[in-house]
């Protein structure tokens, strides 16, 4: 008993030795093994902050060599072929994450995201919307579905845009009803085009039913009305126009007035836009509103009066084009307002603009005080150009 606890004892030592030897051979190893692949990822990384991104992805690629299983390798070589617009290659780079057998479900989610945008960004829409498709129910089906609208919106495809709007608004990404009444306007603007008058009403009633405030469907509704030559019922489509939405009024000012004189309602018209140039003052309402006045002193006064508090080019065109009409000379008040507002408008054509970075200034600079480049001013003012 005593001759087995002996050798016991002394083979202890003996076994903590050879096992702390093996433990620092193995970690040994491990440093070797894993020092090739870090080494080359931060130098690719630094490489990629100095935007040497050709020195990078060689870097990138090293990495990926010494450590071909390591997933964030790739994702970064990835992306950077795609901020550098070599589009098929960041695809064959996702697509072989992809057809990895032991790549875990987070990962191979974030490498079909990947992949989508690739194919975004290449211009290959039909697969990218697959893609996209792909991504619902995961961690990244919001983001698919913003990419999917937002590709909808580019290839036209207004139906499948408002289904895609209708989803994300259902999961509360947000509000999308602004953007499903532009979608429905579109809609209705591609059925006027090809004669179908009954669907495009019936897409601009879609329109109003998802964004009752919207200004976009009664400005088209009453433009087709005004087409139609149903002048009157234009008028109280833009009469609603009017209050909703006082500030997009302008797009249509003058088509109001056009319509209000067509059905004998200039004089409801004109009270009608005194309230409204009142409340929200623009060059475009004035020239309506001068277009329905008959007295000439009363639409100088008007244009006078629009100088004096806001300088506008239109507004002294439109004083001239008075002065030619009414053959009545300008008095020294007008051309005085006249050359305040051609002051401020030519104020920013006065100025010198580098060439190479776009800064402007009132004075010449040898030295651009935005990229700091020499000779980079031409010595001509914008105006001149």
């Amino acid at each position: 008993m005593e001759f087995d606890l002996y050798w016991l004892l002394l083979a202890f030592p003996f076994v903590f030795l050879l096992g702390w030897t093996a433990s620092r051979l193995d970690l040994r190893q491990l440093k070797r093994e894993d020092r090739a692949s870090p080494q080359a990822y931060f130098k690719g990384l630094n490489l990629l902050l100095n935007e040497q991104q050709d020195k990078a992805i060689d870097a990138f690629i090293e990495a990926v060599q010494h450590d071909p299983d390591t997933s964030d390798l790739h994702f970064a070589l990835g992306n950077l072929f795609r901020r550098r617009g070599e589009y098929e290659r960041a695809i064959r780079v996702h697509q072989h994450l992809l057809a990895r057998a032991d790549l875990k479900r987070e990962e191979r989610e974030r490498a079909q995201h990947a992949l989508a945008h690739d194919f975004m960004k290449a211009g290959l829409f039909d697969r990218a919307e697959e893609a996209f498709k792909a991504l619902e129910g995961t961690a990244f089906s919001t983001d698919a579905r913003l990419a999917l609208l937002s590709l909808h919106e580019r290839s036209r495809n207004w139906h499948p845009a408002i289904d895609v709007a209708r989803q994300l608004e259902a999961a509360g990404t947000g509000s999308f009803s602004q953007r499903m009444a532009h979608h429905w306007c579109e809609v209705a603007h591609e059925a006027d085009a090809r004669g179908r008058s009954e669907e495009a009403q019936q897409a601009l009633q879609r329109a109003r039913e998802a964004a009752p405030q919207a200004a976009r469907p009664l400005v088209m509704q009453g433009q087709r009305l005004a087409r139609q030559g149903l002048h009157d019922k234009a008028l109280r489509v833009w009469d609603d126009l009017m209050v909703m939405q006082p500030q997009a009024f302008s797009l249509i000012a003058m088509d109001y007035a056009k319509c209000a004189q067509a059905c004998g309602e200039g004089k409801a018209a004109l009270d009608k836009l005194q309230g409204l140039y009142t409340q929200v003052p623009s060059v475009d309402v004035l020239h309506a509103l001068n277009s329905l006045q008959a007295d000439p002193q009363a639409r100088r006064q008007a244009l006078m009066a629009h100088m004096g508090a806001q300088p506008s080019l239109s507004a002294a065109q439109g004083l001239i084009r008075e002065r030619l009409i009414t053959h009545v000379p300008l008095d020294e008040p007008e051309i005085e307002l006249m050359q305040q507002a051609l002051a401020t408008a030519a104020k920013p054509l006065q100025r010198y603009r580098c060439a190479a970075c776009g800064f402007e200034s009132q004075h010449y600079f040898w030295q651009c005080p935005g990229c700091q480049g020499w000779d980079t001013y031409p010595p001509r003012r914008l105006e001149d150009q």
